[in-house]
């Protein structure tokens, strides 16, 4: 599969979300690492290397992953690496809060790979990840490859998304909303009341015989 190069436009899209104020739950990196599923598991205490399945669990602090399956390893510095598996139509989720009032970074992927030591998140395949204020969806970045770096929260996105019905060029997309507070902000929310409020514009096309 051939690698799209993100484009300018992409790419200053990133920088902006890169530069948003606050960042992720710091404390979250100190935390332990806490498994749950539904399923029996398998521990190989010699490699340090678990397997468990059957809508799995994975939360540290504020983070959470969900998937279908998740491996767990534990490295000899102690820190702990996770690989959560999907599927094209069952993705594995993240969710993460930061250190912003009722603000979350949230992204869904085929794969997940957790790096506890650099506390990176690598969304593989199909991925999205996303800014939300409280339930509403602020900035989007999609792509075939996220990587997001939760200390400095940072993106890159690597590879295009899969060609589909709204995206058939299966291009890198990133969609932002001006920062919160700020006046393109304010702004816009102006202009989303107005448009809101203004009553339907009738048109009464001219008869027959109208010559105008």
């Amino acid at each position: 599969m051939s690698s799209l190069r993100p484009s300018a436009v992409v790419l200053a899209a990133l920088a902006a979300l890169a530069a948003l104020p606050a960042q992720a739950e710091k404390a979250d990196r100190f935390k332990p690492l806490n498994v749950e599923a539904d399923l029996p598991g398998k521990i190989d205490l010699l490699n340090q290397f678990v397997v468990f399945n059957g809508n799995v669990v994975v939360t540290k602090g504020t983070m959470t992953i969900r998937a279908a399956r998740i491996e767990v390893r534990e490295l000899a510095d102690g820190y702990h690496t996770a690989v959560a598996f999907g599927s094209p139509t069952q993705h594995a989720t993240f969710r993460q809060k930061r250190d912003a009032p009722d603000e979350f970074i949230a992204g869904d992927a085929e794969r997940l790979e957790y790096d506890g030591k650099s506390d990176v998140v690598r969304f593989v395949n199909n991925a999205s990840v996303r800014r939300l204020r409280g339930s509403e969806t602020s900035d989007e970045i999609s792509g075939n490859l996220v990587t997001y770096d939760s200390g400095t929260e940072v993106f890159n996105v690597t590879g295009g998304a899969p060609a589909t019905a709204s995206n058939p060029g299966g291009r890198v997309r990133a969609v932002l909303t001006p920062k919160e507070g700020s006046a393109a902000a304010a702004e816009a929310a102006r202009a989303a009341s107005a448009a809101a409020s203004a009553p339907p514009q009738l048109r009464i096309a001219p008869s027959l015989g109208d010559k105008r």
